[in-house]
């Protein structure tokens, strides 16, 4: 009986997999939109989970494939779903549709509290979040806030002269360490000279080497966010307790010590303290708890240690590979110091050659590969005039537009002037967003440009980066980022008088 019932249960599941890949590919080909078949029911998820390769990778293989479509159907379970290859479809549904698909796609996990960040949230609860996390990111805010990260930087620098065993070899490693260091200075106001060997660092380590399982709980949640809150998945449940009584034991300390620092927790307590957050144009209230203030401060860690991370490591073995470009760079580095002595926010923002070079690492090196937008009302994609029904999914490349020669010729080259006012290439905005762009584009991506630019300049200041390569670049297996792992840099110690 037993086994009558086994087979039973797997002829519906095998039933059910089946007709719903056909129902995936005839909802598209009756809409004129070609089908990827490789996997009718998971599409590329299918291939992420099953193939060493980076999520960005397997959709690279469809904008490689598909070549003269503006966009390609993809099968994802029984949700509709698209991946949208013309950059102008692109700019479309991130930008000047924004309000047809202001929705990521995944959505937070009902008693996983650390979910209920402005990553996750969606609708009015994110715009209320957003609304509120804002001002933390203001010019004036970010220049309050750069002697934190300045201080980061210099302390990072003689960590490294410290511990010359971290100068040959694993600096994505060594990067993650000084951009948790930074976080956790300008999150939770902990110094960063303890960080370096503090709880934190750990949870970062972590937070970058995902195991399989979390991996298929990603898959899952952007599969079906709703079947994952039925089944109770937990991401990051074995955070939670740590980060959540960090951030009480921060804000009790902030309250009692009444010091302003211009960080992170000065705005938490400042939200705590106006009680219930109102949205009077959605009606939309939110309590803002400790768990709730701790979901913010665990975004910094999820969207910006290790994409932070990935963009120092990426410019400096682009530098290591490219002397002409580093001497140029070191010598705006050495001219800065020996002019100013100290760096400060204006001096930096004034470095012209690290901004374009940071630019272009970042478009050869998107620190995310792809992002995800799902549609919350009927509307109409321009190019090939697309019907997309409230519900559809779509997936847009980042990673592929940086590396099209339409857009940016010799993709492969790594060329600064190409973000010259003056250069041969005047690019449009349309198609560099390594932050995203448009309503939901990364809320910390100016901190982060001035956390990643405040180590790079202490880092080139007292070190020469070295690239050792081994042959075409792989990528680490990672559901959204883009990170090198056949690649590395090591750092010889400069002979200079400071």
């Amino acid at each position: 009986m037993i086994v009558e019932l086994i087979l039973f249960a797997c002829t519906i599941c095998l039933a059910f997999v089946y007709f719903s890949g056909k129902y995936n590919e005839s909802y598209w080909k009756k809409r004129g939109i070609k089908f990827h078949t490789k996997n009718k029911f998971l599409g590329v998820f299918y291939e992420y989970v099953t193939e060493e390769r980076a999520m960005f990778e397997v959709l690279g293989d469809l904008y490689r494939d598909y070549e003269n479509e503006p966009a390609v159907g993809v099968g994802s379970v029984l949700t509709p779903s698209l991946f949208i290859r013309d950059a102008t479809n692109v700019s479309h549904i991130l930008q000047t549709d924004f309000n047809a698909f202001h929705h990521r796609g995944i959505e937070n996990i009902e008693g996983d509290q650390l979910t209920e960040s402005v990553i996750f949230l969606n609708g009015p609860k994110w715009k209320l979040m957003r609304q509120n996390m804002t001002p933390l990111f203001t010019s004036t805010k970010l220049k309050s806030m750069y002697y934190i990260m300045d201080r980061g930087a210099q302390d990072f620098v003689k960590y490294m002269k410290q511990h010359p065993e971290v100068h040959g070899g694993k600096a994505f490693d060594t990067m993650t360490t000084y951009c948790s260091a930074a976080l956790v200075a300008s999150v939770f106001g902990i110094g960063t000279e303890s960080i370096f060997d503090s709880p934190f660092l750990k949870v970062t380590q972590a937070l970058s080497k995902p195991s399989i399982i979390t991996n298929l709980k990603f898959v899952l949640l952007n599969l079906s966010p709703k079947l994952t809150n039925f089944l109770g998945i937990k991401i990051f449940a074995e955070h939670e307790k740590f980060f959540i009584d960090s951030m009480r034991q921060v804000l009790e300390r902030r309250d009692k010590e009444g010091v302003k620092r211009h960080d992170f927790a000065d705005i938490a307590l400042q939200i705590q303290k106006g009680g219930i957050m109102k949205d009077p144009t959605t009606g939309c209230e939110m309590d803002p708890t400790v768990g709730l203030l701790s979901a913010q401060a665990f975004f910094f860690f999820i969207a910006g240690v290790e994409p932070s991370a990935t963009v120092m490591f990426c410019t400096l073995l682009e530098l290591g590979k490219n002397p002409v470009i580093l001497r140029t760079v070191q010598e705006e580095i050495d001219e800065a110091f020996d002019t100013h002595k100290v760096l400060d926010y204006d001096v930096i923002s004034g470095m012209l050659y690290l901004e374009k070079v940071l630019s272009e690492s970042m478009r050869k090196f998107p620190p995310i590969g792809y992002l995800t937008r799902q549609c919350v009302q009927d509307t109409v994609l321009p190019v090939g005039n697309i019907k997309i029904d409230k519900g559809t999914k779509v997936f847009t490349p980042i990673f592929q537009i940086h590396h099209d020669p339409k857009y940016y010729p010799e993709p492969e080259v790594f060329d600064p002037e190409r973000f010259s006012k003056d250069g041969q290439q005047p690019l449009s905005d349309t198609f560099y967003m390594p932050f995203g762009r448009g309503g939901r584009i990364c809320i910390g991506a100016r901190l982060a440009r001035l956390q990643i630019k405040a180590g790079l300049v202490h880092l080139l200041r007292h070190f020469t980066p070295r690239t050792l390569e081994s042959g075409q670049i792989k990528f680490k297996k990672d559901s959204l980022n883009v990170r090198p792992v056949n690649i590395d840099v090591v750092f010889v110690p400069r002979d200079i008088k400071v």
